[in-house]
């Protein structure tokens, strides 16, 4: 397939809400509305609590024909900061095409059309970026992108594990839709796989390791350069987060965060995952025990080049055995970012990105399929 034509073909055709069929491959995309509940964790920002389109939204849903309703379904989560599902578009086509199976690409909390629009637009955001840049010396890492996650991590450090909270317990919430027959295109008892990119990764973990209702028992997790242990994340990037807001998001979960304080009043399962995943030295054994026994349950591929989520980190959370057994170690035969992966070209290197895309999904396909 040529990457570089199906990207631009569904970044044509694709519009929040617009109901599509594909050309070329059939695929059928369809919107679904749901209401999240952001749990009480005692860590609540009560701005945020007024951010309606968090609360009400819509994901979209890639599906393979026009079946009336399926017995499996593929979950695909992102990475931090998505304002927009543009290079998940094509993967999910993939994915969909590949396995026979839907494809649900779910937006993470305060994510996605799950923000306001002002958070991404340059204009909007124009006089805060000049007062960010006086007070962080005109940082490099600041950007219109990042702007306003940097701003929210550095104004309250606790966003990024509520943002994580509502994630979670909003997945629960549509699995448990899913398999409980509540939803129109899948039948109930459906079998849900899960493909994560970036911190929909970590997102992943927690879930899996958390997982009190056995939702995710029979599940398959596929990760794609993600998979590491915290502290070993760098999240400075211009697509991210600026210097100034990762230093402080890492200082604050890395040295102050325990959970144990008195406002973590929502201890569960999810919070121990969560905090099990920050440091390697943190319940090492039970963490990599956990792992080690999802055996052919878990696979995924990292990036040789990649800065933000390295392969050294995914050793340091599911363990070197796990790693060396579960996860392929590849490079790419020209110049990528961990946010872009597999960039547009228009010049010879975009054959090479077709064969690095179909080896990545191919290998993911078939661990899904």
């Amino acid at each position: 397939m040529s990457y570089n034509l199906r990207y631009n073909v569904l970044l044509e055709m694709f519009a929040p809400d617009k109901e599509i069929v594909v050309p070329d491959s059939g695929v059928r995309v369809r919107f679904y509305p749901f209401h999240s509940e952001m749990p009480h964790n005692g860590y609540l920002d009560k701005n945020d609590l007024q951010i309606r389109e968090n609360k009400e939204f819509t994901y979209p849903v890639f599906s393979p024909d026009s079946t009336d309703r399926y017995n499996n379904a593929i979950l695909m989560l992102h990475g931090l900061n998505e304002r927009n599902w543009n290079k998940y578009l094509t993967w999910a086509e993939f994915l969909c095409l590949s396995t026979g199976k839907p494809v649900i690409l779910f937006p993470i909390a305060f994510h996605i059309n799950r923000s306001p629009v002002s958070w991404s637009n340059p204009r909007f955001l124009k006089p805060l970026l000049d007062i960010r840049k006086k007070q962080t010396d005109n940082d490099r890492s600041l950007s219109f992108a990042n702007l306003a996650l940097s701003e929210r991590i550095c104004e309250n450090p606790f966003r990024f594990y509520n943002s994580g909270r509502q994630s979670l317990n909003d997945i629960s919430t549509l699995i448990f839709q899913i398999k409980n027959g509540e939803h129109n295109l899948f039948t109930e008892n459906t079998g849900i796989d899960v493909f994560a990119y970036s911190i929909g990764a970590f997102l992943s973990q927690i879930a899996f390791m958390s997982d009190r209702n056995d939702l995710l028992k029979d599940s398959k997790l596929f990760m794609f350069c993600g998979g590491s242990i915290f502290s070993s994340m760098l999240g400075e990037s211009r697509s991210i987060m600026d210097k100034t807001a990762f230093e402080k998001l890492y200082q604050f979960y890395k040295n102050e965060f325990s959970g144990e304080d008195e406002n973590a009043s929502f201890k569960d399962e999810a919070l121990d995952a969560f905090l099990n995943m920050i440091s390697p030295e943190r319940n090492t054994e039970k963490r990599e025990t956990f792992f080690n026994k999802m055996g052919n349950r878990l696979k995924g591929i990292s990036l040789l080049n990649d800065k933000v989520i390295p392969y050294s980190g995914v050793v340091c959370a599911i363990g070197k055995k796990c790693a060396t057994d579960r996860i392929q170690l590849l490079d790419f035969p020209y110049r990528y970012e961990h946010e872009q992966p597999f960039p547009v070209l228009s010049d010879n290197n975009c054959e090479l990105v077709n064969r690095s895309f179909s080896k990545v999904f191919n290998t993911a396909a078939s661990f899904l399929a």
